[in-house]
């Protein structure tokens, strides 16, 4: 479901920039940076690139490119 919100035009610019850049729709950057900001929130001790990392592993995953870790096999 899709509900209008209102943004100031500076973030409105900067989301249409990086998401040309990163080849997001300017709604699917704002939601990028709104999950990363709500995953540093929950999770201060964790630096920004671990999150970042664990987003991209998790992508990859899905398509096939890995295999998941599973705590405490290999032990």
């Amino acid at each position: 479901m899709a509900t209008a919100v209102k943004i100031s035009d500076d973030l409105f610019e900067k989301a249409k920039i990086q998401s040309k850049v990163f080849k997001r729709s300017i709604a699917g950057q704002i939601e990028y940076w709104a999950k990363i900001g709500q995953m540093i929130e929950e999770n201060p001790d964790l630096p920004i690139q671990f999150i970042q990392d664990t987003l991209v592993g998790r992508e990859q995953i899905k398509v096939g490119q890995g295999t998941p870790y599973v705590f405490g096999e290999g032990e």
